[in-house]
């Protein structure tokens, strides 16, 4: 079954949506321009139920088929946008100067009001869909603050859904794999302690720029020679700062990184080992190394059976050629990982064709994707509650 006409009539109202919540994006947990959108639209398509406030400004509404009682499934949108400044040049861009959708979520969030809009219209399954628009996905973990609202159990979830677009994977094409499908991100801050002194005398400090060097070095052998290759890992050194001029040795230095991993024991190993050789690389230079390592979204993790069943429904919108269920997994993170730890689904990727990459700021969501997506929201719902 190919894209749904229904969808294709669509695209332009679609896109219209899409290009609104693009032209004002909002951060975090302030998206309420964009949550009251959302909202209005739901409710003017006759959803049954349209709750807001949920983790502070998400939105769920709740669509019953015609066909009676059955489970509930629930499909999920991001809302939020990013602290960048756009330079997509598009007549739709940005009109908030620092913020941008620079990864899409604008494109999300339409594409399943597209789908709700459809479903509400026909309604032609068996049970009930919960769409779920969610705040604060780029780093605010928005997903968790709405679980812990309580709505899953709230509206009886059975499984739960996520869709991501991705550059450079064409239009009409769809990506996903069993298992871990994005990274853990954990974050972690080390300070460094010495003992300042005039830079033309550095036998009467502890110098705390060389101690720190020598960890950023060490660090890497956490990945290189502690972990087995076949096992991601991923230990990023981002930013120094110590000191502040060219004459004087510093007291301190303070690194910050992050980790990423897409096993529980590599996140384990790679904590321990973090602590451990920051702190014994400090002492051996004659300082002291504290250590604040923070665990940040978990593993997004495939559930079997729903991924199978995700990639099929994905095949009868684009074809099975068009389907990998075999792409390499994320190193980036996504807070749809809290949802999946609470209820099986499965988080798949769809084409944005030949874009730029995602949070960079010359990037656009295609609107010719708009339709897929429709498409594979619908399906998926009359497909999972069929009659």
């Amino acid at each position: 079954m190919p894209v749904l006409n229904r969808a294709a009539e669509m695209q332009e109202t679609v896109a219209g949506w899409r290009r609104h919540i693009h032209e004002n994006p909002e951060l975090l947990y302030d998206v309420h321009e964009t949550a009251a959108f959302v909202a209005d639209k739901l409710k003017s398509f006759g959803c049954d139920t349209v709750e807001t406030g949920i983790g502070r400004t998400g939105v769920v509404g709740i669509i019953k088929g015609k066909h009676g009682d059955g489970p509930v499934v629930g499909f999920r949108a991001d809302m939020d946008a990013l602290p960048i400044f756009e330079t997509s040049g598009k007549e739709w861009a940005s009109k908030t100067p620092g913020k941008a959708h620079s990864c899409g979520h604008d494109g999300h969030t339409a594409m399943l009001l597209g789908a709700a809009q459809y479903l509400a219209e026909t309604r032609n399954f068996k049970g009930s869909v919960a769409v779920i628009f969610q705040p604060a996905e780029e780093g605010g973990a928005g997903a968790l603050a709405m679980i812990n609202d309580g709505f899953m159990d709230k509206y009886a979830i059975n499984q739960v859904y996520g869709m991501h677009n991705e550059p450079k994977l064409p239009v009409g094409e769809f990506a996903t794999r069993k298992g871990g499908v994005m990274a853990a991100a954990d974050t972690f801050e080390i300070t460094v302690n010495g003992r300042g002194s005039h830079a033309a005398q550095p036998h009467r400090s502890i110098d705390p720029v060389v101690a720190s060097a020598h960890i950023i070095i060490a660090l890497q052998s956490i990945v290189s020679r502690e972990t087995d290759p076949l096992k991601s890992l991923v230990v990023t050194v981002a930013t120094t700062h110590g000191g502040e001029a060219s004459n004087v040795i510093a007291d301190f230095v303070k690194l910050t990184g992050t980790v990423r991993t897409l096993l529980p024991e590599t996140r384990d190993l790679a904590e321990k080992r973090l602590t451990e050789i920051a702190q014994g690389t400090a002492i051996a230079h004659g300082a002291t190394a504290e250590v604040n390592y923070r665990r940040g979204y978990p593993v997004t993790f495939n559930h079997d059976a729903e991924t199978d069943f995700a990639a099929s429904v994905a095949a009868k919108v684009a074809g099975e050629r068009a389907v990998d269920t075999g792409m390499a997994p994320h190193m980036g993170a996504e807070d749809f990982s809290y949802m999946l730890e609470k209820r099986p689904g499965a988080f798949i990727f769809i084409g944005n064709g030949d874009t730029a990459n995602l949070h960079n700021a010359a990037y656009d969501f295609n609107d010719e994707a708009l339709p897929y997506g429709i498409s594979y929201w619908v399906t998926l719902a009359e497909t999972s509650l069929a009659v």
